[in-house]
């Protein structure tokens, strides 16, 4: 099934389940006002929202309504927990060739987690609004996975289980601020703001067979100002599926419903599908021509990122935003 939250004025917003063409939606009201809610209690409530999108995708819901990508919040507007991973470790590889500098020789060990700020998720056509132009602005395309509880200890099969939603998101990065943070010793956090999220989550069975290993394997297009700039498999190279991901998340910890997990931008060790991020294309100019001509996003520019299914229909909507420049708060 598929599920938006709809804007009403409050922090979560309004529960909505969507037709599988993403035409038309019905409140989920009378079963579940939020997805956190929902997640709550996954279990009880999914087979009745379910049983809510078997109803609207037949055509047969009273209080089905044309469905607007752009009244859309995040799915989840806010979580307990956000942890992104570098699934695509070609990205890395990339980066350290670029750099001139050695990759890390454990780098196919283990996942590398860092945990983000999950208070404030945007909605996918919300602009990503920032103050300076010069802080390196990039967008970051790829895929994250929504969870029910997650037990302290879980193996990769027991985590797969967990997995109830999945999403893209755009994990926007200021790639000028980001190197100053890593200096320091501590991860991310000026070079991290809000994440946005597609219009709609859905749950891995909507994806078919193209839902299996614990990965989503179709293409991931990513365009910038109308103009395709890749469409990296989101499959064929990642190192670490999401079950990998999340068990080695919880070796010492729960992890709540509603947890939000990401895989790091989608990336191919070929470079002919193009690029989830500008950085990347930076350091392949790096490599090749020994400098980065590319640069970072503008105000005004325009990022699109969609996933489209076998029959070329979109699967979670698109993501489709604007760059600008936040207006200066007057002092009181």
């Amino acid at each position: 099934m598929k599920l938006a939250t709809l804007k009403d004025g409050t922090r979560d917003g309004q529960l909505a389940v969507v037709s599988r063409d993403l035409k038309t939606a019905h409140l989920a009201d009378g079963i579940a006002p939020t997805l956190q809610k929902a997640l709550d209690d996954w279990s009880f409530i999914a087979p009745q929202l379910d049983l809510l999108y078997q109803t609207i995708n037949s055509g047969r819901g009273h209080r089905a309504f044309e469905f607007d990508p752009a009244n859309c919040m995040a799915p989840l507007p806010r979580s307990s927990l956000r942890v992104a991973g570098a699934s695509y470790l070609q990205q890395i590889e990339r980066a350290c060739k670029a750099a001139g500098v050695d990759v890390p020789a454990n780098l196919r060990e283990a996942p590398r987690l860092y945990q983000g700020a999950s208070d404030d998720f945007l909605g996918a056509h919300d602009d990503i609004t920032l103050a300076h132009e010069q802080w390196g602005i990039d967008y970051e395309a790829g895929i994250a996975a929504i969870t029910d509880d997650v037990a302290m200890g879980s193996t990769p099969d027991q985590a797969h289980l967990n997995i109830k939603l999945l999403m893209l998101v755009n994990d926007v990065t200021l790639r000028n601020l980001a190197a100053d943070e890593q200096a320091s010793g501590y991860g991310f956090l000026q070079a991290k703001p809000a994440m946005t999220c597609s219009p709609v989550a859905i749950t891995p069975d909507e994806l078919g067979d193209a839902w299996r290993g614990g990965k989503v394997h179709y293409a991931l297009r990513c365009s910038l100002n109308g103009k395709l700039t890749g469409q990296p498999h989101a499959g064929a190279d990642m190192a670490f599926n999401y079950p990998q991901l999340l068990a080695h998340l919880c070796q010492t910890r729960n992890a709540r419903a509603g947890s939000v997990v990401s895989a790091g931008g989608v990336a191919n060790k070929e470079v002919k599908k193009g690029f989830s991020s500008i950085v990347e294309r930076r350091n392949q100019e790096m490599i090749a021509d020994g400098v980065a001509s590319t640069p970072f996003l503008l105000f005004g520019d325009v990022v699109r990122l969609e996933m489209l299914g076998d029959d070329g229909k979109s699967l979670f909507g698109a993501i489709e935003q604007t760059v600008k420049q936040a207006e200066a708060r007057k002092s009181r």
